[in-house]
């Protein structure tokens, strides 16, 4: 009965973020009779989204949500599963330095502002925000970008700035090389920089009544040859991420669920997310929700 059961079990490897939510699925604490998951540990974890993106390195992989918008323009064999990695408001993520004069977002038209990568989800979110609700015309901004982009067809839109090589982002806000910048996953702490959106956490409440979502960054990504081959691989894969966010005590009672799950729950963020990129010709055009998943993950 043993060599039975065992020929069942599949092995998929996998690349995930270390946070609260994951942490019960890589102590071993959350369990399979279906799945043998091999784990990869990739610090930090967006290196990994460019392995996933050109060259399908792992069967299932957290994802930048543009990212994967991209890789799904440019036919990569990968297909989104509705579960969330990482979710964050992000309206205190664009930072200016106080001590040269205040910047708000009515401000921002002929300033340099500095972010990552053009493709940047969080620089997306937060230029979609600017668009969208404070009324910015964002070919007005000098926008100024650091790296490439997951994507190797990808390129900046003519007028973007490419920094010189070795130049710190952080420091250039506070040197006044640039007037502001869109910080990712490490939001600078120094004092002296403050959010161009005034009051944030009570704009992001605001953005949150008037949208009912999380602005999601990362989602996770399945290989389009294990969708279809192992369907019941996929579907405990998404189990298995669904119970290691349970035995977190996500959401926390009363808390904004920032992490949400199935197709209805990210549904609302997608739909935004994808008239924002291609509003910034970051994707040739807009995808419908049905469209970013496939018939194993729609149904999860």
């Amino acid at each position: 009965m043993s060599s039975v059961t065992a020929e069942k079990i599949e092995t998929v490897s996998a690349c995930f973020g270390t946070y609260p939510q994951t942490q019960a699925l890589k102590s071993g604490q959350i369990t399979s009779n279906r799945v043998d998951l091999r784990l990869t540990e990739v610090n930090p974890v967006y290196k990994a989204f460019l392995m996933m993106a050109r060259e399908q390195r792992f069967d299932v992989s957290e994802m930048a949500l543009v990212t994967y918008l991209q890789a799904k323009a440019y036919g990569k064999p990968i297909v989104l599963m509705p579960a969330t990695m990482f979710g964050r408001f992000q309206h205190g993520t664009m930072l200016y330095n106080s001590e040269r004069g205040t910047v708000t977002p009515q401000d921002l038209p002929g300033r340099r502002v500095g972010v990552r990568s053009f493709a940047q989800t969080t620089g997306c979110w937060m230029r979609g925000i600017l668009w969208k609700d404070y009324g910015l015309d964002l070919a007005k901004v000098k926008w100024v970008t650091f790296e490439d982009a997951h994507l190797a067809e990808f390129r900046d839109p003519a007028g973007v700035e490419r920094a010189a090589a070795g130049k710190d982002m952080t420091r250039m806000v506070l040197e006044g090389e640039l007037d502001a910048a869109i910080f990712g996953g490490n939001v600078p702490t120094d004092p002296r920089l403050k959010s161009v959106i005034p009051d944030a956490d009570a704009a992001a409440r605001d953005w949150y009544k008037k949208y009912g979502t999380v602005p999601v960054n990362h989602m996770v990504v399945v290989k389009t040859s294990l969708s279809k081959s192992s369907p019941d691989a996929v579907r405990e894969v998404y189990r298995m991420l669904h119970e290691s966010k349970k035995a977190a005590g996500l959401p926390k009672p009363g808390a904004i669920d920032t992490l949400p799950f199935g197709l209805n729950a990210v549904k609302p963020a997608l739909e935004l997310m994808s008239g924002y990129a291609l509003e910034m010709k970051i994707i040739p055009r807009r995808y419908s929700v049905d469209e970013l998943f496939d018939d194993t993950t729609r149904g999860l």
